[in-house]
């Protein structure tokens, strides 16, 4: 069984990376694999709306970490997605991969546990949360919660650190992740079958 975080950040080493470093210790304390992905300073694309990843399976761009990230998901078994808050929304480098790869590769992704984590020195962090939270819920994901809002503050990483009710948060998703896991995973030796779901109908609201 296995976890990828991704890192949302420029910062390889920075506050989110610090605050998923603390989910994945979490998740191998309860025998989870785990990888954190990061995003790194590169340039990513953006979603251009071109149709081209119904024809291929993936996305049409390949010079980035999109269809390698989709080609992971497809063998994970949960995921989590971190970023830190730039004018109370996440950072648009991980908005744009997350398009792409919902959008292109999104059967790697449904019915498997996911959380949202934001970091940030201040504010914002609840409004980030939920634009990223609406890629699990319309995506057939059952999502990972805590005890408190998914989030640490503070201004680099050893504030991170101070911020103790926050690694306690993350430290729990963890562990609310690796019993979620290992719950599908008894569902399946049980022979329970995945919901089958339609997606047959489109209503449009200006005729």
């Amino acid at each position: 069984m296995k976890v990828l975080l991704f890192n949302g950040s420029p910062r390889v080493s920075g506050c989110t990376y610090t605050a998923l470093y603390e989910i994945a210790s979490a998740l191998i304390e309860q025998d989870i694999e785990t990888e954190i992905l990061q995003i790194g300073n590169k340039p990513v694309q953006d979603c251009i709306g071109c149709g081209g990843c119904s024809k291929m399976g993936k996305c049409v761009f390949n010079d980035d970490c999109a269809n390698e990230w989709i080609e992971k998901a497809a063998s994970a078994d949960g995921f989590v997605f971190g970023t830190p808050i730039y004018y109370a929304h996440p950072s648009g480098r991980i908005i744009s991969v997350m398009n792409r790869m919902f959008y292109a590769g999104g059967r790697n992704f449904a019915h498997k546990p996911a959380a949202v984590i934001a970091s940030a020195r201040r504010a914002g962090t609840t409004a980030g949360l939920d634009v990223m939270a609406k890629y699990l819920g319309i995506s057939e994901m059952p999502v990972v919660s805590s005890t408190y809002w998914n989030m640490v503050h503070g201004n680099s990483p050893d504030d991170v650190k101070q911020d103790l009710e926050g690694m306690q948060t993350m430290r729990n998703i963890g562990k609310n992740m690796a019993w979620l896991i290992k719950c599908i995973e008894a569902g399946k030796r049980a022979g329970l079958p995945l919901p089958l779901t339609q997606k047959s109908v489109w209503t449009n609201f200006i005729r």
